[in-house]
């Protein structure tokens, strides 16, 4: 059964929810914004720019993502976003293109309190997704916004930031690991 959006709550690891398939959005209305609204709130109350549906306990295919711009840079170079103009909801999200430079950047998540560490992922990345309406549309991203839509895709498969952080920064984190597997 699924949870109603008054029961959504952030979902720390090692919750195995994290590490569900998530299903595909079929049904679009009022009980999925009512989802979406209250994950943006938990976003927003743990000062996040992004959660994924596993992370408040959905097995959908949603996040929602708000990447404010930064004061220096602008909100898009090229035609690529490097922020958002408040938050964004990304149903049945799917990456069609990538690009070949990669780099390197440390980043954390809301249900790995306290791990932090190096993730190398593409710098630009091409997704197609559908609103709350239903209607899809395509983003262009760099910067942050491309590593918080990466991210946030990641929870939707089952995957979380200590599978794909550098060698390093997983020997860094051993111990915090623990202590959220012992909780």
């Amino acid at each position: 059964m699924t949870p109603s959006s008054d029961q959504l709550n952030l979902v720390l690891y090692p919750d195995p929810v994290l590490r569900a398939k998530t299903e595909p959005v079929t049904e679009f209305g009022e009980s999925l914004r009512a989802k979406a609204d209250r994950m943006i709130e938990i976003m927003r109350a743990e000062d996040g720019i992004g959660l994924a549906a596993p992370q408040a306990g959905l097995t959908i295919r949603m996040f929602v993502c708000d990447v404010p711009k930064h004061p220096d840079d602008p909100a898009e170079l090229d035609g690529v976003a490097l922020a958002t103009d408040g938050p964004i909801v990304c149903v049945n999200p799917v990456f069609i293109q990538h690009s070949e430079v990669k780099t390197s950047l440390e980043e954390g998540c809301l249900s790995l309190p306290d791990i932090r560490g190096d993730v190398i992922r593409p710098e630009i990345v091409t997704m197609k997704a559908q609103g709350l309406d239903g209607k899809e549309f395509t983003i262009q991203a760099g910067g942050l916004l491309a590593k918080c839509l990466q991210h946030e895709f990641d929870h939707l498969e089952g995957k979380l930031i200590i599978d794909k952080m550098s060698q390093m920064s997983r020997l860094k984190n051993r111990t915090k690991l623990r202590k959220l597997k012992a909780r």
